[in-house]
Protein backbone atom coordinates (compact mmCIF):
# COMPACT_ATOMS: atom_id res chain seq x y z
CA UNK A 1 0.00 0.00 0.00
CA UNK A 2 1.49 3.51 -1.02
CA UNK A 3 2.18 5.59 2.24
CA UNK A 4 1.57 9.09 1.81
CA UNK A 5 3.85 11.35 2.99
CA UNK A 6 1.82 12.79 5.94
CA UNK A 7 1.68 9.08 7.36
CA UNK A 8 5.47 9.01 6.70
CA UNK A 9 6.31 11.95 8.75
CA UNK A 10 3.61 10.52 11.81
CA UNK A 11 5.49 7.38 12.14
CA UNK A 12 8.69 8.17 11.88
CA UNK A 13 7.89 11.09 15.10
CA UNK A 14 6.46 7.93 16.54
CA UNK A 15 9.61 5.97 15.79
CA UNK A 16 7.53 3.16 14.94
CA UNK A 17 9.50 0.17 14.12
CA UNK A 18 6.80 -1.68 12.50
CA UNK A 19 7.63 0.93 9.00
CA UNK A 20 11.44 -0.31 9.13
CA UNK A 21 11.98 -1.41 6.01
CA UNK A 22 8.77 0.24 4.48
CA UNK A 23 10.48 3.59 3.94
CA UNK A 24 13.76 5.68 4.79
CA UNK A 25 13.80 9.25 6.15
CA UNK A 26 16.10 11.19 4.09
CA UNK A 27 17.36 14.43 6.01
CA UNK A 28 18.44 17.42 3.57
CA UNK A 29 19.64 19.31 6.36
CA UNK A 30 22.53 16.72 8.10
CA UNK A 31 22.89 14.38 4.90
CA UNK A 32 21.74 11.26 6.10
CA UNK A 33 19.56 9.03 5.83
CA UNK A 34 17.66 6.66 8.52
CA UNK A 35 14.67 4.14 9.74
CA UNK A 36 11.40 5.05 10.81
CA UNK A 37 12.41 3.36 14.09
CA UNK A 38 15.96 5.79 14.46
CA UNK A 39 16.31 7.55 18.09
CA UNK A 40 17.74 10.74 16.16
CA UNK A 41 16.21 14.18 17.32
CA UNK A 42 13.66 14.35 14.95
CA UNK A 43 14.13 16.54 11.14
CA UNK A 44 11.94 19.66 10.59
CA UNK A 45 9.08 17.87 8.02
CA UNK A 46 10.17 20.84 5.32
CA UNK A 47 13.93 18.83 5.66
CA UNK A 48 12.53 15.77 5.12
CA UNK A 49 12.59 13.31 1.97
CA UNK A 50 11.49 9.69 1.64
CA UNK A 51 13.09 7.01 -0.27
CA UNK A 52 12.10 3.25 -0.80
CA UNK A 53 15.56 1.95 -0.60
CA UNK A 54 18.94 2.67 0.47
CA UNK A 55 20.28 2.79 -3.29
CA UNK A 56 17.68 5.81 -3.46
CA UNK A 57 18.62 7.50 -0.72
CA UNK A 58 22.66 7.32 -1.99
CA UNK A 59 21.79 8.28 -5.41
CA UNK A 60 20.57 11.44 -3.72
CA UNK A 61 23.92 12.13 -1.85
CA UNK A 62 23.03 10.69 1.58
CA UNK A 63 24.94 8.64 3.58
CA UNK A 64 23.76 5.78 6.06
CA UNK A 65 22.97 7.17 9.97
CA UNK A 66 25.14 5.58 12.78
CA UNK A 67 22.76 4.93 15.02
CA UNK A 68 20.13 3.06 13.33
CA UNK A 69 22.26 1.49 10.79
CA UNK A 70 19.90 1.23 8.14
CA UNK A 71 22.06 -0.72 4.96
CA UNK A 72 22.61 -3.55 8.09
CA UNK A 73 18.89 -3.51 8.48
CA UNK A 74 18.15 -3.83 4.99
CA UNK A 75 21.13 -6.45 4.22
CA UNK A 76 19.04 -8.68 7.50
CA UNK A 77 22.66 -8.04 9.28
CA UNK A 78 22.33 -6.60 13.50
CA UNK A 79 25.52 -6.45 15.05
CA UNK A 80 24.18 -6.53 18.60
CA UNK A 81 22.11 -9.64 17.33
CA UNK A 82 25.16 -11.44 16.16
CA UNK A 83 27.13 -10.43 19.38
CA UNK A 84 24.19 -11.51 21.28
CA UNK A 85 23.91 -14.61 19.56
CA UNK A 86 27.65 -15.60 19.58
CA UNK A 87 27.64 -15.00 23.16
CA UNK A 88 24.93 -17.54 23.83
CA UNK A 89 25.98 -20.07 21.89
CA UNK A 90 29.26 -19.85 23.86
CA UNK A 91 27.12 -20.49 27.05
CA UNK A 92 24.73 -23.10 26.00
CA UNK A 93 27.53 -25.31 24.43
CA UNK A 94 29.77 -25.28 27.39
CA UNK A 95 28.18 -23.41 29.96
CA UNK A 96 30.74 -24.55 33.54
CA UNK A 97 32.59 -21.71 31.67
CA UNK A 98 30.75 -18.67 32.83
CA UNK A 99 30.27 -18.47 36.99
CA UNK A 100 28.30 -15.36 36.31
CA UNK A 101 26.81 -12.56 34.40
CA UNK A 102 30.21 -10.90 34.95
CA UNK A 103 32.19 -13.50 33.38
CA UNK A 104 29.77 -13.31 30.27
CA UNK A 105 30.28 -9.37 30.16
CA UNK A 106 34.22 -9.87 30.52
CA UNK A 107 33.66 -12.45 27.36
CA UNK A 108 32.02 -10.21 25.25
CA UNK A 109 33.87 -7.16 26.04
CA UNK A 110 31.07 -4.95 27.15
CA UNK A 111 29.77 -3.87 30.64
CA UNK A 112 26.84 -5.36 32.87
CA UNK A 113 24.65 -2.63 31.39
CA UNK A 114 25.06 -3.06 27.95
CA UNK A 115 24.85 -7.10 28.46
CA UNK A 116 22.01 -6.79 30.25
CA UNK A 117 20.35 -4.95 27.50
CA UNK A 118 21.42 -7.46 24.73
CA UNK A 119 20.05 -10.59 26.99
CA UNK A 120 16.53 -8.35 27.33
CA UNK A 121 16.03 -7.62 23.60
CA UNK A 122 17.42 -10.63 21.37
CA UNK A 123 15.93 -13.21 24.55
CA UNK A 124 13.92 -11.59 26.59
CA UNK A 125 15.93 -12.75 29.91
CA UNK A 126 18.71 -11.06 32.17
CA UNK A 127 22.16 -12.91 31.58
CA UNK A 128 21.99 -14.83 34.77
CA UNK A 129 18.86 -16.40 34.28
CA UNK A 130 19.54 -17.00 30.96
CA UNK A 131 22.74 -18.95 32.36
CA UNK A 132 21.01 -20.66 34.95
CA UNK A 133 18.88 -22.41 32.20
CA UNK A 134 21.73 -23.23 30.07
CA UNK A 135 23.23 -25.31 33.24
CA UNK A 136 20.21 -26.64 34.36
CA UNK A 137 19.74 -27.73 30.48
CA UNK A 138 23.01 -29.30 30.20
CA UNK A 139 22.89 -30.85 33.45
CA UNK A 140 19.69 -32.73 32.24
CA UNK A 141 21.52 -33.84 29.08
CA UNK A 142 24.28 -35.47 31.44
CA UNK A 143 21.90 -37.00 33.99
CA UNK A 144 20.16 -38.59 30.91
CA UNK A 145 23.28 -39.86 29.51
CA UNK A 146 23.47 -41.72 33.34
CA UNK A 147 26.13 -39.31 34.74
CA UNK A 148 26.00 -39.11 38.75
CA UNK A 149 24.20 -36.03 40.39
CA UNK A 150 27.17 -34.08 41.58
CA UNK A 151 29.31 -35.11 38.47
CA UNK A 152 26.43 -33.83 36.41
CA UNK A 153 26.20 -30.22 38.52
CA UNK A 154 29.89 -29.58 38.48
CA UNK A 155 30.38 -30.18 34.51
CA UNK A 156 27.31 -27.57 34.42
CA UNK A 157 29.02 -25.02 36.03
CA UNK A 158 27.21 -25.23 39.63
CA UNK A 159 29.61 -24.87 42.38
CA UNK A 160 27.55 -26.26 45.33
CA UNK A 161 24.67 -28.85 45.35
CA UNK A 162 22.83 -26.58 47.09
CA UNK A 163 23.13 -24.27 44.15
CA UNK A 164 22.06 -27.03 41.88
CA UNK A 165 19.30 -28.22 43.64
CA UNK A 166 17.87 -24.43 43.89
CA UNK A 167 18.47 -23.98 40.19
CA UNK A 168 17.16 -27.54 38.91
CA UNK A 169 14.02 -28.64 40.94
CA UNK A 170 11.71 -25.38 40.00
CA UNK A 171 12.59 -25.52 36.27
CA UNK A 172 12.80 -29.11 35.94
CA UNK A 173 9.65 -29.94 38.12
CA UNK A 174 11.60 -32.64 40.13
CA UNK A 175 15.01 -33.57 42.28
CA UNK A 176 18.08 -34.47 39.80
CA UNK A 177 17.91 -37.79 41.62
CA UNK A 178 14.17 -38.24 40.27
CA UNK A 179 15.22 -36.94 36.77
CA UNK A 180 17.92 -39.97 36.46
CA UNK A 181 15.77 -41.95 37.11
CA UNK A 182 12.47 -41.26 34.59
CA UNK A 183 13.31 -43.28 31.72
CA UNK A 184 12.38 -46.48 33.88
CA UNK A 185 8.66 -45.30 33.94
CA UNK A 186 5.89 -44.25 31.51
CA UNK A 187 5.12 -42.44 34.10
CA UNK A 188 6.56 -39.55 36.36
CA UNK A 189 5.46 -37.32 38.68
CA UNK A 190 6.14 -33.31 38.77
CA UNK A 191 6.17 -30.83 41.59
CA UNK A 192 4.35 -27.79 41.02
CA UNK A 193 5.87 -24.32 42.14
CA UNK A 194 4.25 -23.04 45.26
CA UNK A 195 1.22 -20.53 44.49
CA UNK A 196 1.18 -22.18 40.80
CA UNK A 197 -2.14 -21.54 38.79
CA UNK A 198 -3.89 -23.85 37.22
CA UNK A 199 -6.95 -21.52 36.04
CA UNK A 200 -5.82 -20.33 33.56
CA UNK A 201 -3.81 -23.66 32.24
CA UNK A 202 -7.46 -25.85 32.06
CA UNK A 203 -9.02 -22.55 30.41
CA UNK A 204 -6.73 -22.65 27.50
CA UNK A 205 -6.39 -26.23 26.87
CA UNK A 206 -10.53 -26.92 27.29
CA UNK A 207 -11.77 -24.35 24.97
CA UNK A 208 -13.48 -26.86 23.09
CA UNK A 209 -15.34 -29.07 25.36
CA UNK A 210 -15.98 -31.75 22.23
CA UNK A 211 -12.18 -30.87 21.28
CA UNK A 212 -10.74 -34.69 19.53
CA UNK A 213 -7.46 -33.02 20.18
CA UNK A 214 -7.16 -32.43 23.92
CA UNK A 215 -9.52 -32.65 27.11
CA UNK A 216 -9.77 -31.35 30.18
CA UNK A 217 -12.11 -33.47 32.10
CA UNK A 218 -12.13 -32.40 36.25
CA UNK A 219 -8.71 -32.13 37.06
CA UNK A 220 -6.96 -33.88 34.63
CA UNK A 221 -5.98 -32.33 31.20
CA UNK A 222 -5.87 -34.92 28.34
CA UNK A 223 -3.61 -34.50 24.96
CA UNK A 224 -2.93 -35.54 22.01
CA UNK A 225 1.35 -35.13 21.05
CA UNK A 226 3.75 -36.52 19.04
CA UNK A 227 7.00 -38.08 20.91
CA UNK A 228 9.66 -38.63 17.61
CA UNK A 229 6.55 -38.58 15.26
CA UNK A 230 5.00 -41.21 17.11
CA UNK A 231 1.75 -39.85 18.65
CA UNK A 232 0.50 -40.80 22.16
CA UNK A 233 -1.48 -39.27 25.12
CA UNK A 234 -0.34 -37.50 27.46
CA UNK A 235 -2.12 -37.32 30.76
CA UNK A 236 -1.75 -34.73 32.90
CA UNK A 237 -3.17 -35.11 36.85
CA UNK A 238 -3.44 -32.37 38.82
CA UNK A 239 -4.48 -33.26 42.83
CA UNK A 240 -7.84 -31.65 43.81
CA UNK A 241 -7.88 -27.78 44.76
CA UNK A 242 -6.10 -26.44 47.26
CA UNK A 243 -4.11 -29.46 47.74
CA UNK A 244 -0.99 -28.17 49.51
CA UNK A 245 2.20 -30.62 47.94
CA UNK A 246 1.37 -29.67 44.29
CA UNK A 247 1.83 -32.95 42.89
CA UNK A 248 0.99 -33.78 39.19
CA UNK A 249 1.10 -37.09 37.85
CA UNK A 250 1.78 -37.64 34.13
CA UNK A 251 1.25 -40.64 32.20
CA UNK A 252 1.34 -41.47 28.56
CA UNK A 253 -0.78 -44.09 26.15
CA UNK A 254 -0.41 -45.08 22.90
CA UNK A 255 3.18 -46.43 21.43
CA UNK A 256 5.76 -48.33 23.42
CA UNK A 257 8.58 -45.67 24.07
CA UNK A 258 12.18 -46.57 25.06
CA UNK A 259 13.99 -44.59 27.65
CA UNK A 260 14.38 -41.39 25.45
CA UNK A 261 11.26 -40.81 24.48
CA UNK A 262 10.35 -40.68 27.65
CA UNK A 263 12.57 -37.95 28.67
CA UNK A 264 11.20 -36.23 25.78
CA UNK A 265 7.49 -36.63 27.30
CA UNK A 266 8.63 -35.19 30.78
CA UNK A 267 10.23 -31.97 28.98
CA UNK A 268 6.63 -31.89 26.57
CA UNK A 269 5.09 -31.99 30.19
CA UNK A 270 7.22 -29.05 31.38
CA UNK A 271 6.41 -27.17 28.21
CA UNK A 272 2.83 -27.26 28.47
CA UNK A 273 3.11 -26.35 32.22
CA UNK A 274 5.76 -23.64 31.29
CA UNK A 275 7.53 -24.33 34.45
CA UNK A 276 10.65 -22.27 33.51
CA UNK A 277 9.09 -19.29 32.89
CA UNK A 278 8.80 -18.13 37.09
CA UNK A 279 6.78 -15.04 37.55
CA UNK A 280 8.17 -14.19 40.39
CA UNK A 281 10.78 -11.50 39.46
CA UNK A 282 8.23 -9.78 37.29
CA UNK A 283 5.65 -10.03 39.94
CA UNK A 284 8.32 -8.83 42.97
CA UNK A 285 8.98 -5.56 40.24
CA UNK A 286 5.60 -4.84 39.96
CA UNK A 287 4.36 -4.62 43.49
CA UNK A 288 4.13 -1.11 43.02
CA UNK A 289 3.28 -0.78 39.60
CA UNK A 290 -0.26 0.01 38.00
CA UNK A 291 -1.08 -3.76 37.65
CA UNK A 292 -0.58 -4.50 41.46
CA UNK A 293 -4.16 -4.76 41.79
CA UNK A 294 -4.74 -7.38 38.54
CA UNK A 295 -1.52 -9.13 39.49
CA UNK A 296 -2.43 -9.78 43.19
CA UNK A 297 -6.01 -11.41 41.24
CA UNK A 298 -3.91 -13.93 39.66
CA UNK A 299 -0.53 -14.29 41.61
CA UNK A 300 1.46 -17.18 40.04
CA UNK A 301 0.13 -16.84 36.60
CA UNK A 302 2.04 -18.06 33.29
CA UNK A 303 1.41 -17.83 30.00
CA UNK A 304 -0.08 -21.14 28.54
CA UNK A 305 1.96 -22.53 26.25
CA UNK A 306 1.23 -25.10 23.17
CA UNK A 307 2.86 -28.57 22.86
CA UNK A 308 5.27 -27.45 19.92
CA UNK A 309 5.84 -24.10 18.01
CA UNK A 310 4.34 -25.91 14.80
CA UNK A 311 0.97 -26.51 16.49
CA UNK A 312 0.98 -22.44 17.95
CA UNK A 313 0.97 -21.41 13.95
CA UNK A 314 -1.26 -24.14 12.79
CA UNK A 315 -3.61 -23.04 15.44
CA UNK A 316 -2.96 -19.39 14.80
CA UNK A 317 -3.61 -19.35 11.54
CA UNK A 318 -6.99 -21.46 11.77
CA UNK A 319 -8.03 -18.62 14.35
CA UNK A 320 -7.13 -16.13 12.18
CA UNK A 321 -10.20 -13.48 11.40
CA UNK A 322 -13.06 -16.03 12.89
CA UNK A 323 -14.64 -15.55 16.13
CA UNK A 324 -13.40 -18.43 19.04
CA UNK A 325 -16.38 -21.01 18.35
CA UNK A 326 -15.63 -21.19 14.81
CA UNK A 327 -12.40 -21.59 15.55
CA UNK A 328 -12.53 -24.43 17.66
CA UNK A 329 -14.50 -26.15 15.35
CA UNK A 330 -12.40 -25.57 12.86
CA UNK A 331 -9.32 -26.86 14.83
CA UNK A 332 -11.84 -29.95 14.98
CA UNK A 333 -12.22 -30.44 11.44
CA UNK A 334 -8.58 -30.19 10.82
CA UNK A 335 -7.39 -32.84 13.16
CA UNK A 336 -9.98 -34.80 11.82
CA UNK A 337 -8.89 -34.55 8.35
CA UNK A 338 -5.31 -34.12 8.97
CA UNK A 339 -4.82 -35.46 12.54
CA UNK A 340 -3.81 -39.17 13.30
CA UNK A 341 -5.82 -40.89 15.73
CA UNK A 342 -4.22 -42.41 19.08
CA UNK A 343 -6.78 -44.00 22.20
CA UNK A 344 -9.58 -42.27 21.00
CA UNK A 345 -8.11 -38.52 20.24
CA UNK A 346 -6.18 -37.03 17.90
CA UNK A 347 -2.77 -36.14 17.40
CA UNK A 348 -1.65 -33.08 15.75
CA UNK A 349 -0.87 -33.06 11.59
CA UNK A 350 2.49 -32.81 10.73
CA UNK A 351 4.02 -30.68 8.37
CA UNK A 352 4.02 -33.06 5.87
CA UNK A 353 0.51 -34.86 6.78
CA UNK A 354 -0.53 -30.70 6.32
CA UNK A 355 1.60 -30.01 2.96
CA UNK A 356 0.15 -33.06 1.79
CA UNK A 357 -3.87 -31.73 2.12
CA UNK A 358 -5.22 -30.20 -0.84
CA UNK A 359 -6.63 -26.72 -0.43
CA UNK A 360 -9.75 -27.50 -1.92
CA UNK A 361 -10.50 -30.42 0.63
CA UNK A 362 -9.93 -27.65 3.42
CA UNK A 363 -12.19 -25.02 1.67
CA UNK A 364 -14.76 -28.05 1.75
CA UNK A 365 -14.35 -28.00 5.79
CA UNK A 366 -15.47 -24.22 5.52
CA UNK A 367 -11.93 -22.55 5.46
CA UNK A 368 -11.25 -19.53 3.27
CA UNK A 369 -9.83 -19.93 0.31
CA UNK A 370 -6.61 -17.80 1.52
CA UNK A 371 -6.41 -19.43 5.00
CA UNK A 372 -6.63 -22.74 3.07
CA UNK A 373 -3.56 -21.59 0.91
CA UNK A 374 -1.54 -20.58 4.16
CA UNK A 375 -2.02 -24.02 6.39
CA UNK A 376 -0.81 -25.80 3.55
CA UNK A 377 1.87 -23.52 2.11
CA UNK A 378 2.88 -23.65 6.35
CA UNK A 379 2.95 -27.25 5.80
CA UNK A 380 5.57 -27.36 2.58
CA UNK A 381 8.00 -24.54 3.62
CA UNK A 382 8.89 -26.60 6.91
CA UNK A 383 9.14 -30.06 4.75
CA UNK A 384 11.57 -28.45 2.86
CA UNK A 385 13.22 -26.87 5.70
CA UNK A 386 12.40 -23.43 4.49
CA UNK A 387 11.01 -22.34 8.09
CA UNK A 388 12.94 -24.25 11.13
CA UNK A 389 10.81 -24.05 14.07
CA UNK A 390 13.36 -26.28 16.12
CA UNK A 391 15.51 -24.00 17.30
CA UNK A 392 17.53 -24.39 20.32
CA UNK A 393 17.99 -21.90 23.65
CA UNK A 394 21.01 -19.16 21.68
CA UNK A 395 18.47 -18.81 18.95
CA UNK A 396 17.37 -14.80 19.30
CA UNK A 397 13.70 -14.15 19.76
CA UNK A 398 13.80 -11.34 16.67
CA UNK A 399 15.79 -14.17 14.36
CA UNK A 400 12.52 -16.13 15.18
CA UNK A 401 10.39 -13.27 14.25
CA UNK A 402 11.72 -12.55 11.02
CA UNK A 403 11.43 -15.98 10.02
CA UNK A 404 7.80 -16.29 10.78
CA UNK A 405 6.66 -13.10 9.29
CA UNK A 406 8.58 -14.20 6.04
CA UNK A 407 5.90 -16.59 5.58
CA UNK A 408 2.60 -16.56 3.75
CA UNK A 409 -0.28 -15.42 5.99
CA UNK A 410 1.74 -14.24 9.28
CA UNK A 411 1.40 -10.93 10.09
CA UNK A 412 3.37 -9.07 13.15
CA UNK A 413 0.52 -9.93 15.33
CA UNK A 414 0.52 -13.65 14.67
CA UNK A 415 4.14 -13.58 14.64
CA UNK A 416 4.39 -12.08 17.98
CA UNK A 417 0.96 -13.92 19.20
CA UNK A 418 3.32 -17.72 18.10
CA UNK A 419 6.40 -16.33 19.85
CA UNK A 420 4.41 -15.89 23.26
CA UNK A 421 2.36 -19.13 23.06
CA UNK A 422 4.64 -21.06 20.45
CA UNK A 423 8.12 -20.23 22.27
CA UNK A 424 7.36 -18.91 25.34
CA UNK A 425 9.54 -15.98 24.90
CA UNK A 426 8.66 -13.18 27.91
CA UNK A 427 8.64 -9.63 25.99
CA UNK A 428 6.40 -9.88 23.39
CA UNK A 429 4.12 -6.61 23.37
CA UNK A 430 1.30 -7.16 20.75
CA UNK A 431 1.27 -3.11 21.20
CA UNK A 432 -1.78 -2.20 18.18
CA UNK A 433 -3.76 -5.27 19.66
CA UNK A 434 -7.05 -3.87 20.69
CA UNK A 435 -7.63 -6.12 23.31
CA UNK A 436 -4.65 -5.24 25.01
CA UNK A 437 -5.21 -1.17 24.22
CA UNK A 438 -8.91 -1.68 25.87
CA UNK A 439 -7.66 -3.60 29.15
CA UNK A 440 -5.48 -0.45 29.20
CA UNK A 441 -8.00 1.55 28.92
CA UNK A 442 -10.28 0.78 31.70
CA UNK A 443 -7.64 0.33 33.69
CA UNK A 444 -6.40 3.75 33.88
CA UNK A 445 -9.41 5.58 33.14
CA UNK A 446 -8.21 7.14 29.99
CA UNK A 447 -10.23 9.61 28.09
CA UNK A 448 -9.52 7.31 25.13
CA UNK A 449 -8.43 4.33 23.93
CA UNK A 450 -4.35 4.37 23.76
CA UNK A 451 -2.43 4.20 20.53
CA UNK A 452 0.39 1.89 19.77
CA UNK A 453 2.58 4.48 21.25
CA UNK A 454 0.94 5.04 24.09
CA UNK A 455 0.18 1.50 24.65
CA UNK A 456 4.06 0.92 23.77
CA UNK A 457 5.00 3.71 27.23
CA UNK A 458 2.59 2.46 29.19
CA UNK A 459 4.33 -1.31 28.63
CA UNK A 460 7.51 -0.26 28.46
CA UNK A 461 8.37 -0.30 32.25
CA UNK A 462 7.36 -4.32 32.56
CA UNK A 463 10.21 -5.26 30.30
CA UNK A 464 11.34 -8.05 29.76
CA UNK A 465 8.17 -9.44 31.10
CA UNK A 466 5.67 -7.49 28.86
CA UNK A 467 4.12 -10.85 27.54
CA UNK A 468 3.15 -11.61 31.41
CA UNK A 469 1.84 -7.72 31.67
CA UNK A 470 -0.15 -8.57 28.39
CA UNK A 471 -1.79 -11.57 29.76
CA UNK A 472 -2.54 -10.47 32.85
CA UNK A 473 -4.13 -7.38 30.90
CA UNK A 474 -6.27 -9.60 28.67
CA UNK A 475 -7.19 -11.46 31.45
CA UNK A 476 -8.77 -8.72 33.55
CA UNK A 477 -10.79 -8.29 30.38
CA UNK A 478 -13.37 -10.59 32.23
CA UNK A 479 -13.06 -9.65 35.75
CA UNK A 480 -16.10 -7.29 35.15
CA UNK A 481 -15.51 -3.70 36.63
CA UNK A 482 -11.89 -4.13 37.42
CA UNK A 483 -10.09 -1.73 39.58
CA UNK A 484 -8.70 1.75 38.18
CA UNK A 485 -5.92 3.47 38.86
CA UNK A 486 -4.67 7.50 37.87
CA UNK A 487 -2.93 7.22 34.56
CA UNK A 488 0.18 7.92 34.96
CA UNK A 489 2.41 10.29 32.62
CA UNK A 490 2.83 7.59 30.09
CA UNK A 491 -0.13 7.57 29.16
CA UNK A 492 0.30 10.22 27.24
CA UNK A 493 3.89 9.49 26.09
CA UNK A 494 6.48 12.85 25.13
CA UNK A 495 8.30 12.56 22.35
CA UNK A 496 11.41 11.05 24.29
CA UNK A 497 9.05 8.20 25.86
CA UNK A 498 8.20 6.97 22.94
CA UNK A 499 12.09 6.92 21.93
CA UNK A 500 12.90 4.65 24.98
CA UNK A 501 9.52 2.54 25.06
CA UNK A 502 10.13 0.71 21.55
CA UNK A 503 8.53 -2.92 22.01
CA UNK A 504 10.62 -5.58 21.75
CA UNK A 505 8.98 -7.09 18.82
CA UNK A 506 7.55 -5.09 16.32
CA UNK A 507 3.38 -6.56 16.10
CA UNK A 508 0.20 -5.43 14.85
CA UNK A 509 -3.25 -6.35 16.01
CA UNK A 510 -6.08 -8.69 14.20
CA UNK A 511 -8.31 -7.48 11.76
CA UNK A 512 -10.67 -4.88 13.45
CA UNK A 513 -13.50 -7.45 12.12
CA UNK A 514 -13.25 -9.44 15.89
CA UNK A 515 -13.93 -8.33 19.09
CA UNK A 516 -11.08 -7.57 21.98
CA UNK A 517 -11.57 -10.72 23.54
CA UNK A 518 -11.50 -12.93 20.25
CA UNK A 519 -8.36 -11.46 19.68
CA UNK A 520 -6.77 -13.02 23.03
CA UNK A 521 -8.41 -15.99 22.10
CA UNK A 522 -6.83 -16.83 19.28
CA UNK A 523 -6.67 -20.55 19.42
Amino acid sequence: MKLSRAHMLERARARDPRYDGRFLTGVTSTGIYCLPSCPARSPKPENVVHFATPAEARNAGLRACRRCRPDDFYKGYDPDEEDAATVAREVVSAPARFADARALAARTGVGLTKLHGLFRAHFHDTPASFLARAKVAHACQRLQDGARVLDAALDAGFDSASTFYANFTPRVGMTPDAYRKLGASASFTLRLPAGYRTEEAFAFHGRDPEGIGERVVGRELVKAIRIDEVPVVLRVQFGRRGASNGLVRCSLEGARLDRRARYAAHALAVRLLNLEADPGDFEARSRRSPLRGLIRRRTGLRVPRTADAFEALVWTVVGQQVNVPFAVTLRRRVLARCGTEVSGLRAPPTPAQLAAVAVSDLRALQFSARKAEYLCELGAACVRGDLDLAPDLATPAPRLYRRIVAQRGFGPWSASYALMRGFGFLDCAPVDDVGLQTALHRLFALPERPDASATAALLAPFAPWRSLATYHLWASLDDGEAESVDAPPAAQPTRARRARARPSLPVVSPSATRTARTKESNP
